[in-house]
């Protein structure tokens, strides 16, 4: 209550002798290690070393299987849970590798995972960073994403939660009997549905609903860039802006296309089940989920020319655009965007293909061989667009007459590079979005492979990183937290780092971009980028025949 001096200062500071009286506001409890939500009460565990709040293995939906298998999972869960041990990862979702039943991942895998600063209070309203973790769609699991370094970097307090999503054929099985009775895009619903849960629930930990940021690398990256573009573009207040490291265009073909009905034969029929009979999707939602597994990692072993053979479907409603399409067109969610690429993103790939025609590190490639690599990844993709690409963009002695250097670089680009650009130059474009952020990392002394950035935010310490790469490292996680906090990546503490980091200007078509590199921090204008542009620009023309 207000004490009787208090009430009189009020009715004197009315100009009327009335005062309307509102009580201070009241400061919020501290979190322990135990949040209570109305299914249950996560105990989680406490670090005072590195001052988080770990809460592990929170189920944010029922089990996904049986009759639940294929269709939207049901958040939040409609059994209390109790009380519950939330210091460790839950299984993994299973992935396309995996034969059988294995231990430590389940088809039963819907948990996320939430840390908050130690002290946080409920009332906070921290900034919140959603991570969705890469892997082609068909592997990958939140417990390789630790959050402590980038928590300490972050100038201002944030949460970092992470939620796992359903792989492989559990997530991204198509066919038009599955459109008949299921989900298409179970997996992305899946991330959909845990952003709801944020929606919902994240105040209990001290986070801000109207702040929530999605960010992932490459398949994870590719999510967040189908979630700027799901149902046309709408957000659905479930975050203000997004990021993306190596954001991955895979194939998205209509979900009854040939190519994808072939996928969906073939799962069924490993699965002892009859892809014709009018009970296919019955008989796939008895069979074990070990059954199931080793049906997905027999179908992916047949196509020996592919890299990724389960990834999200173009199913016309929850993506009614692809999405080269719905960026030029300007129908994604108008939020800022931070996206990147690496310099050597399409190093290695196809090396670790099992065919020799379509394997360019093989000592007898080819132009014929680069192509087969080509449309093993784009199924649609003609010899006349490639010949042509090479002939005006990627011309052999570019390479050295390496047919490997070529593939890779092509690889690089229409897959990771150009989406990128694709995706910041709409942003750029668009008066609506806010500030667009582009970068590219590129480290000489570590590698700049696909996925080499992730060791700034992850495992800093490790992979024989010096004092630069250290230093480059606190730059970036200070850059991407800051993105999250303040929609504008600074440096807040005292690095190597004095560049400003320029958001994309309007008509440039991608320009400026930041070079992250451990000797240099630099920006990239039109005169460096403009051939890059060009490239992109070729990919993105032939949009039909990459199914994107």
């Amino acid at each position: 209550m207000l004490s009787p001096l208090l009430l009189l200062l009020n009715l004197l500071a009315s100009p009327f002798g009335v005062h309307s009286i509102t009580a201070p506001t009241e400061v919020g409890a501290e979190i322990s290690n135990s949040v209570t939500l109305d299914y249950g009460t996560f105990n989680g565990l406490i670090n005072e070393d590195t001052k988080v709040i770990y809460f592990r293995g929170i189920r944010f939906a029922d089990p996904p299987v049986g009759d639940l298998r294929w269709r939207a999972a049901v958040s939040p869960p409609t059994t209390h849970l109790g009380d519950v041990d939330a210091t460790q990862f839950a299984n993994a979702c299973i992935p396309t590798s995996q034969t059988g039943s294995a231990s430590g991942s389940s088809e039963d895998c819907l948990f996320g995972n939430v840390n908050i600063p130690l002290g946080t209070k409920t009332t906070d309203r921290l900034p919140v960073m959603v991570w969705f973790y890469g892997g082609g769609f068909q592997s990958g699991s939140t417990n390789a994403a630790p959050p402590d370094f980038i928590l300490d970097s972050s100038a201002e307090p944030m949460i970092f939660a992470s939620f796992a999503y359903r792989l492989g054929q559990f997530g991204f099985l198509g066919g038009s009997k599955l459109n008949a009775d299921g989900l298409l895009n179970a997996g992305l619903h899946d991330q959909r549905i845990a952003l709801g849960w944020v929606q919902k629930y994240i105040q209990n930990f001290g986070g801000d609903i109207t702040r929530v940021t999605i960010w992932g690398q490459s398949a994870g990256a590719g999510s967040t860039m189908f979630h700027l573009i799901a149902n046309g573009g709408d957000p659905q207040g479930l975050f203000r802006a997004a990021m993306g490291d190596s954001p991955s265009l895979s194939f998205t073909p209509f979900f009854n296309e040939s190519y994808v009905e072939n996928i969906f034969d073939q799962v069924a029929s490993f699965a002892g089940c009859d892809p014709q009979a009018a009970d296919a999707i019955s008989c796939l939602r008895s069979v074990s989920s070990g059954v199931l597994a080793t049906a997905g990692s027999l179908t992916i072993a047949s196509r020996t020319s592919t890299l990724f053979t389960f990834a999200p479907l173009f199913d016309q409603t929850f993506l009614t655009m692809r999405p080269i399409e719905a960026f030029n067109s300007g129908n994604f969610a108008h939020v800022p965007v931070l996206f990147g690429s690496n310099t050597n993103e399409g190093a290695v790939w196809s090396s670790t293909l099992p065919n020799p025609d379509a394997n360019t590190s093989t000592p007898n490639a080819t132009l014929d061989t680069v192509f087969n690599f080509l449309q093993g990844q784009y199924f649609h993709l003609t010899r006349e667009s490639f010949d042509q690409a090479v002939a005006q963009f990627y011309p052999l002695e570019s390479f050295n007459g390496s047919f490997s250097l070529l593939g890779q670089q092509m690889y690089g680009e229409a897959r990771y590079i150009c989406t990128a650009v694709l995706i910041t130059s709409a942003g750029g474009n668009n008066e609506a979005v806010g500030n667009s952020y582009q970068y590219r990392y590129d480290n000489p002394h570590l590698g700049s492979n696909h996925a080499a950035e992730l060791s700034a935010f992850y495992t800093p310490n490790q992979g024989g990183a010096n004092a630069q790469d250290e230093a480059l490292f606190e730059t970036m996680r200070e850059l991407w937290s800051s993105f999250v906090t303040g929609l504008k990546p600074v440096v807040n503490k005292v690095t190597a780092s004095s560049v400003s980091w320029q958001p994309i200007a309007r008509g440039t078509g991608g320009v400026p971009r930041i070079l992250l590199n451990p000797d240099q921090i630099a920006i990239e204008e039109a005169s460096t980028l403009d051939p890059l542009i060009q490239r992109c620009n070729f990919w993105h023309s032939i949009s039909d025949q990459l199914g994107a």
